[in-house]
């Protein structure tokens, strides 16, 4: 079993029903932000989220992009505007049978369509090479899922770009409570990023 956080009663769980598995434990938490990851936040009103994303996915230089929604029916509405101002995304989250979300992931992982839409369930255990960009569309709830979800990006030892939304004080919380967590300090993002120091081209 490998996770970058695992609680400690998962962990006792594992120690149970595993046979003389070798634990690597970090404890200085703050190892765990990654190196090569670039990490913005954008304060934006509610209502500003989508022509701000609309605005950074053209500025931007992205092989692929992974977005992340809090809810099921914030990702279908929002994979739908970005369809029908024809900047192709798909979508994919739990409601899906198992067998269109395997469809869905390939088709994203072929780079078929270069922006995915998705909830928390693509926010661990993927691996798709190209993806440097990931956008917390919305704020994750707590630190964990914060650094699986900008996971996706710089992976592979390679550049990447992390920007988060924060919109109200619940945002600004778990924006303090990351920088605080991983030690790192998360700026405001400026007009302009250089492409060099998150593209791999």
């Amino acid at each position: 079993m490998f996770s970058a956080t695992l609680s400690k009663a998962t962990m006792d769980v594992c120690e149970k029903f595993m046979k003389k598995p070798k634990k690597i434990e970090i404890n200085d938490q703050s190892k765990l932000t990654l190196v090569g990851l670039l990490q913005y936040y954008c304060a934006v009103l509610e209502k500003e989220k989508t022509r701000t994303l609309v605005s950074l996915l053209s500025k931007l230089q992205y092989n692929q992009t992974m977005i992340f929604c809090s809810t099921i029916q914030r990702a279908k509405h929002l994979n739908d505007i970005l369809n029908q101002l024809e900047l192709e995304s798909i979508t994919i989250h739990r409601n899906m049978s198992q067998e269109e979300r395997l469809k869905k992931y390939n088709e994203f992982k072929q780079c078929q369509k270069r922006i995915m839409i998705a909830t928390d369930v693509l926010a661990r255990g993927i691996d798709i090479e190209k993806v440097n960009v990931v956008i917390n569309y919305d704020m994750p709830r707590e630190s964990d899922t914060y650094l699986h979800r900008v996971g996706r990006a710089g992976r592979f030892d390679t550049k990447g770009l992390a920007i988060s939304f924060v919109t109200g004080e619940a945002d600004t919380e778990v924006l303090k409570e990351i920088q605080g967590r991983f030690v790192i300090q998360m700026t405001e993002l400026p007009d302009k990023i250089d492409q060099k120091l998150y593209c791999n081209n």
